[in-house]
């Protein structure tokens, strides 16, 4: 019985540490070929020996399962390494057929504190690495798409976050790049629909060396492993183990129909987040509202509404598993 991703290629970015490297791992086991990129460089260990580079370790991994793998080392806020990183994987694979989108870093502050270059900074990564890799896995699927004579294989799984769903007091670049992702993704999903590319967002939670200051540590007397419960094996609700199941689902083929739509997960959890929907519709008496007519329409509507209500949809951050 063949993988669900057995013949197709994939590039997984961030892939070095953390979600990245859990998502590259399970499109490995699923049959896919990985491009496993990340922009750490290779350094010392504890002993001042020589260690691999985050990318070349999780390559190397997937080799040792049994698996194919190569590692592309280079910043996809780059526009020329994200070229070269798209490039990789067709020189290597002979195409692309994945792209899952998952590099990020983050500067929190508060927006009256927040500097220009931790505003830049987020933005870069999260947002133009997205649109980075996405532009020329676009270029390569719609020449294919153009030679063949009909839609190819694709699949896009993008990175926004629950900060952007929320709303995050001290996060604002973060949730600004992370909202981008979405409006990146459901435009993409579109403009690629008729090449038979589909693209997708999810809102992981994750316990990775980005978030380690945003969770809490684990119960030091919990051991965390495969089944049971606490103190037993069980998995750290927070594994992003419970997350690449999902980037594995959504990059396979039985996902044909799931396009532009967002997911949370986590814990053992999924969740589809349904589209905005308009709460409420005012007309003017004439051509246009003037200032006294919208004063007393929104004023009462407004002040029928709890006080703290707004956009942000904080009740995604109590959604578990039951």
């Amino acid at each position: 019985m063949s993988l669900p991703l057995e013949g197709l290629s994939a590039v997984v970015t961030g892939a070095g540490r953390g979600l990245g490297r859990a998502e590259a791992l399970e499109l490995a086991r699923l049959g896919a070929s990985v491009v496993v990129n990340d922009y750490g460089q290779p350094g010392r260990d504890g002993s001042g020996e020589a260690s691999a580079a985050p990318a070349e370790a999780v390559a190397d991994e997937i080799r040792a399962a049994g698996g194919r793998a190569v590692a592309h080392l280079g910043d996809v806020s780059d526009f020329a390494a994200a070229r070269d990183l798209v490039g990789l994987a067709i020189d290597t694979y002979g195409r692309l057929d994945i792209l899952v989108n998952n590099a990020g870093i983050l500067r929190d502050r508060m927006v009256f504190s927040m500097s220009e270059d931790e505003w830049d900074s987020v933005v870069r990564v999260h947002l133009k690495g997205h649109f980075n890799t996405t532009h020329f896995a676009a270029v390569h699927w719609r020449e294919r798409s153009k030679a063949a004579g009909g839609p190819v294989y694709g699949r896009i799984v993008n990175t926004s976050s629950e900060a952007f769903l929320a709303g995050s007091a001290g996060q604002p670049n973060y949730a600004a790049a992370k909202g981008g992702i979405v409006g990146l993704t459901t435009s993409t999903a579109l403009a690629l629909g008729k090449y038979g590319v589909t693209a997708n967002a999810i809102c992981p939670r994750a316990r990775t060396r980005m978030t380690e200051d945003v969770f809490a540590a684990r119960p030091p007397d919990e051991t965390f492993g495969a089944g049971g419960g606490p103190g037993h094996g069980q998995l750290d609700p927070l594994a992003p183990e419970h997350v690449s199941p999902l980037v594995g689902y959504l990059a396979s083929p039985a996902a044909e129909r799931i396009n532009g739509q967002l997911l949370v997960v986590h814990g053992g959890m999924v969740a589809v987040v349904e589209r905005p929907r308009v709460a409420a519709k005012f007309d003017s008496a004439k051509e246009t509202f003037s200032y006294e007519e919208l004063d007393g329409v929104l004023s009462p509507y407004y002040a029928s509404r709890p006080p703290n209500e707004t956009f942000g949809a904080a009740e995604v951050l109590g959604l578990k598993r039951e």
